[in-house]
């Protein structure tokens, strides 16, 4: 299901999401791949032109100077993501800004171990929702922390179908290389290495707000 790149989830976990979805065409530059993420020396597809910028980059707002983990200790004053109010909109161009937003706040959540925005807007009763909160929270047990992993989303196809009770897309995922470290500062030896996937996401749209219920690679 989820596919984000946590070196304590078993490969097990993580499977293609969506009958119908997993025989879809790649994206453009995309490569399936496993959970964590294998070694990827695919270049990212350009990003969108800046008439597409409201939609492509969810607002940030944070509390102070903003600080990337390192080696001493994790991210300080990452700005939380904030939802668009196109993103709350029942079309295609809402779903594409909600997708935006949602891949925003895994990648907040993978930075700083802080999940209550991404658990807003995901059902984490599913086996793909528990599998990405178990992630996050195991790397950041104890006092452990990760460095690296943020997430851009260059490209989204939102294959919008009129009067479904659900809707899905395609998204084009790069995520950082990931380093792990323990509470004593020391660096674990697992490294989730950089990566450029093609996901399918699956939302519903409900009570004015739009939900994922599955999320995971696309093989093929």
């Amino acid at each position: 299901m989820f596919r984000r790149s946590f070196a304590l989830i078993p490969h097990a976990h993580f499977r293609s999401v969506a009958v119908g979805v997993v025989t879809l065409v790649l994206l453009s530059g995309c490569q399936g791949g496993s959970t964590p993420p294998e070694t990827s020396t695919t270049t990212a597809t350009p990003a969108s032109s800046a008439s597409e910028a409201g939609t492509r980059t969810p607002p940030l707002t944070s509390s102070g100077p903003y600080k990337p983990a390192d080696a001493t200790g994790k991210a300080q004053n990452v700005p939380v993501p904030v939802m668009p109010a196109l993103a709350k909109e029942n079309t295609k161009e809402g779903l594409e800004a909600f997708i935006r937003y949602w891949y925003a706040t895994y990648s907040y959540a993978t930075e700083t171990g802080d999940m209550a925005p991404w658990a807003k807007s995901t059902d984490t009763t599913t086996e793909s929702g528990i599998a990405y909160s178990r992630a996050i929270e195991a790397n950041y047990a104890d006092g452990r922390w990760l460095l690296g992993g943020r997430i851009t989303i260059p490209t989204v196809e939102v294959l919008w179908q009129d009067g479904s009770g659900s809707q899905v897309a395609k998204v084009q995922v790069l995520q950082e290389e990931i380093r792990y470290f323990r509470s004593d500062g020391s660096s674990r030896p697992e490294i989730s290495e950089a990566s450029n996937t093609a996901e399918a996401v699956k939302a519903t749209f409900q009570n004015g707000f739009w939900q994922v219920i599955d999320n995971g690679l696309i093989l093929g």
